[in-house]
């Protein structure tokens, strides 16, 4: 989707058969990653920036996975450390491996696209009656969603966000994924059991605490066999 189209909504008078089950679920409630999920995965523009500047591929999520709880990135989705100071922070750790990369050159790459298929898997998903939430490790002032909050785009994405019935956001509870409290404050916002959930990501990190719960998980490499793969778990039509 590009900025210019308006984001995906249920379609009026579609007489399709959307609900189709096709086997009976204990799921009550679908639970969401936004970037790598319903926007194309940040992973993306990393891989893209480090070609262009002749560093070793993954180099950025290199420096995100070492120390994961207690580096620049963790502070940051927490709300621990400010914009200016995650760009230190972070300029700190790639030094410390060896690379030299500022926290606001990482910050430039958030942005992904909105992917069209996923917004219309979330409108059918809460048609059939299912609880819904949005769980992001986000940053405050620092991840673009609060720049240019009048561009097409930004308010495409709001209007998806509106679409949960609730967004829990890393820097506003205080902590993040994977932290299992994360996953519990989603439960409890929504009154259901981890049994009764089941939550798309893209990294198996954040699936695992999750699963360990009682909850069922999809990694999302793509989104044709992530709906396919929900589609199996709800017993709905999701296209």
């Amino acid at each position: 989707m590009t900025s210019s189209e308006p984001p995906i909504r249920p379609r009026r008078g579609d007489s399709r058969t959307i609900f189709a089950v096709t086997s009976p679920t204990n799921i009550s409630a679908v639970l969401w990653d936004f970037g790598g999920v319903i926007l194309s995965s940040p992973f993306e523009a990393f891989n893209r920036f480090e070609g262009q500047q002749g560093l070793p591929l993954d180099t950025i999520r290199r420096i995100n996975a070492t120390n994961p709880d207690d580096n620049a990135w963790a502070h940051f989705e927490r709300s621990d450390i400010s914009a200016t100071e995650f760009d230190q922070a972070f300029a700190d750790d790639a030094e410390a491996l060896g690379f030299q990369i500022r926290g606001q050159q990482v910050l430039a790459l958030l942005q992904g696209e909105i992917r069209p298929e996923m917004v219309r898997a979330l409108d059918l998903v809460k048609m059939a009656g299912f609880k819904t939430a949005c769980l992001t490790n986000n940053m405050v002032g620092g991840d673009g969603r609060n720049a240019q909050p009048e561009n097409s785009r930004q308010a495409d994405i709001e209007l998806i966000l509106k679409r949960f019935d609730a967004v829990i956001e890393s820097s506003k509870v205080g902590c993040r994924k994977p932290e299992p409290r994360f996953y519990e404050i989603a439960c409890e916002v929504l009154d259901v059991h981890a049994s009764q959930c089941v939550f798309l990501d893209d990294l198996g990190i954040n699936l695992k605490p999750a699963a360990a719960m009682g909850m069922q998980t999809i990694k999302v490499l793509g989104s044709d066999k992530a709906i396919a793969d929900l589609e199996k778990i709800l017993g709905i039509r999701l296209k």
